[in-house]
């Protein structure tokens, strides 16, 4: 089953296609991998599945419907986000940044405690964390607790648009196996754009490569590393770490 569906979708920005014409699915619980150089579209495409962009032509389907974008609010309830930089709140605390969307939804006090004590546990932050502020915090704690906060209300489908990219080798290893964890536990969508092949493969199970708004390759993980299609994907592929 595929939750996200892409039907003959073209954006332009000033007449310059950032998307050509895509048709693909994102498989169900599925961690897919968006790779592409700057330029290339893979952050516009995260855009339009979480309602931030409007194409310029095609159909989007998520969660089996047609992407409707003057009622999007409702449906990013149910898409967890989190962008390089977390976007954290200065002013909030931890646990006023993670639990904002409960309060918001009427979630009720005590189901926003054990949520936010369960995903912040997941991601080795410790409760003595809640009262910190952002400017308190590490990158990768400010990282850690903007997953808590997408993670929330427990959305089916989640984007990650270049949300480690700034942080230091250990630190985005520690978190990558911290997101695995979270994906063993609570399986879902999760669509990762990133420009870093090795976190493509460490954490994708299908990959997607993109250059210039086109697809290169669409496939698992295993067909885009052994069998790649076109010279572009088998030169991408050479810088493997």
């Amino acid at each position: 089953m595929s939750l996200i569906q892409f039907e003959n979708v073209s954006h332009s920005y000033s007449g310059t296609n950032a998307l050509d014409n895509l048709i693909f699915e994102i498989a169900e619980n599925k961690i897919t991998a968006i790779i592409g150089r700057s330029g290339s579209g893979k952050s516009t495409l995260v855009q339009i599945i979480n309602g931030l962009i409007v194409p310029t032509k095609g159909k989007v389907f998520v969660l089996g419907s047609y992407l409707d974008y003057t009622k999007i609010n409702k449906l990013r309830l149910k898409i967890g986000y989190s962008v390089q930089g977390t976007g954290l709140f200065p002013h909030m605390t931890v646990y006023e940044n993670i639990s904002l969307l409960g309060k918001i939804t009427g979630m009720l006090k005590h189901d926003i405690e054990r949520r936010t004590d369960f995903l912040m546990s997941l991601v080795n932050l410790t409760p003595d964390f809640k009262t910190k502020y952002p400017h308190q915090l590490s990158g990768g704690e400010q990282q850690r607790v903007g997953i808590c906060r997408a993670m929330l209300l427990n959305p089916p489908i989640f984007l990650l648009d270049e949300a480690f990219a700034a942080l230091d080798p250990t630190t985005k290893n520690e978190i990558h196996a911290e997101l695995l964890k979270l994906q063993e536990t609570e399986p879902r969508t999760i669509v990762l754009v990133t420009h870093d092949l090795n976190e493509a493969i460490k954490l994708g199970d299908n990959i997607m490569v993109l250059e210039n708004g086109v697809i290169q390759q669409y496939g698992t993980r295993d067909e885009i590393v052994n069998n790649p299609q076109n010279d572009f994907v088998k030169n991408y592929m050479n810088h493997i770490n």
